[in-house]
């Protein structure tokens, strides 16, 4: 009997762990920001450094600013891959209704221990989770495709309106200081738009995130990892980024207030 060859989209790479890769690495990006970044602060401030840029902090303070970049860096790839999830969960959920009831519940379950985490203060008002961007951004791509639908016979209308429905959702993001705010939805938008061509989707996604910071230049890692994703959903993890999420942050936060 012939034993049967694995096909190309099962040695792939599946939706969980898609999911784990981007939660590995969200974690990693979160240890830099809320518990090396102070340590990197005060060894800086303690060396006399006045240029804060990167190359002066890796030669002034090497202990603390190399891990801590090391950490930011590999955490750029995080954001584009939840992204990407969450535009596939878009095309396969059977009720998007409970998919955007289930983001804005874990948007305001998350606020506190991110607001905890980052900023030291339950209620900070400058700065919202990254759940909030998410929603904002499956918001404005199931309001795509509803125009697309709707209006499929007018090219004008199914053109302009999802464009309209885009410049909302980015500004509500940057009004609401979301997490990567508008360039956060306009990633989520390039994605769903360009589905098929995912490179291409990809490249354009990490040359915009590059315009909030440099650092995001790392974020071209996700685009080999999208281009295998198989199709398949893999482990049933779908609650796990939600539930890891907040608790992860409020983590941090507790190890933060003990160690400074």
């Amino acid at each position: 009997m012939m034993k049967s060859t694995p096909t190309a989209a099962s040695r792939g790479l599946s939706g969980s762990t898609l999911k784990i890769i981007a939660i590995i690495t969200m974690l990693l990006d979160h240890i830099g920001a809320s518990l090396v970044q102070p340590i990197l602060a005060s060894t800086a401030s303690a060396a006399g450094v006045t240029d804060w840029s990167m190359p002066s902090l890796a030669a002034a303070c090497p202990g603390a600013a190399i891990p801590y970049y090391a950490l930011r860096y590999i955490g750029r790839i995080s954001f584009p891959i939840f992204c990407f999830l969450l535009v596939e969960g878009f095309l396969h959920t059977k009720n998007l209704h409970k998919y955007c009831l289930r983001l804005a519940i874990f948007a305001l379950v998350s606020e506190i221990p991110f607001d905890l985490a980052f900023h030291q203060t339950p209620f900070y008002q400058a700065s919202q989770n990254v759940f909030f961007t998410l929603l904002i951004g499956l918001l404005v791509i199931a309001f795509d495709r509803f125009c697309r639908e709707r209006f499929a016979n007018n090219l004008g209308a199914g053109f302009l309106l999802p464009l309209l429905g885009l410049i909302a959702g980015m500004y509500l993001a940057e009004a609401f200081c979301t997490d990567y705010g508008y360039l956060g939805v306009l990633v989520i938008d390039i994605l769903y738009i360009l589905r098929d061509k995912r490179a291409l989707a990809g490249i354009l996604s990490t040359v915009f995130l590059c315009f909030s910071a440099p650092i995001e230049v790392t974020a071209i890692v996700f685009v080999p990892l999208i281009q295998r994703y198989n199709g398949k959903r893999g482990l049933p993890l779908k609650y796990v980024f939600y539930a890891f999420y907040p608790l992860h942050l409020l983590l941090l936060y507790i190890l933060r207030s003990g160690a400074f």
